[in-house]
């Protein structure tokens, strides 16, 4: 039986848009790049950061940016062993919840540290900034400790 003739047509799927980041993580992400992390203030008064376009309990809009600080609390944390090719460090690392001073809300982010346990709830860090900002969430390329 012979085989039915198949056609096929060479085909690359690619997206012919961009994405603007907006109002407020266009904030957000300029401030990085100056080397500053901002957060914005909900209808109750706490800091959020990152910052929300709109309040997570009342939907308001928000737009009340708050410089924070660059050194905060680890809030609670997971020691990663063995990273995989797409994480931030080729050596053991950890992922944290961290609340920046000023910020009532934690942000997650990577700490560097030599060992799980030189890791702890309550441990004080500071942000390390890349070489070269450039608006982009690595920017802050991790956290160590203090």
């Amino acid at each position: 039986m012979s085989q039915p003739d198949v056609l096929h047509q060479a085909f690359e799927l690619g997206f012919t848009y961009t994405r603007s980041t907006g109002p407020v993580v266009g904030r957000f992400l300029t401030e990085l790049k100056k080397r500053n992390i901002v957060g914005i203030k909900a209808s109750d008064g706490r800091v959020i950061v990152p910052p929300m376009e709109y309040d997570p309990d009342t939907a308001e809009e928000l737009g009340e940016f708050v410089e924070v600080g660059q050194q905060g609390e680890i809030v609670s944390f997971a020691w990663v062993r063995e990273p995989r090719a797409a994480h931030p460090f080729d050596r053991p690392f950890a992922w944290a919840m961290i609340k920046l001073d000023g910020a009532d809300v934690p942000m997650v982010h990577c700490v560097a540290a030599e060992a799980e346990s030189d890791v702890a709830t309550g441990a004080r860090v500071q942000a390390v900034w890349a070489d070269e900002p450039r608006g982009f969430i690595t920017d802050i390329r991790c956290f160590e400790l203090v």
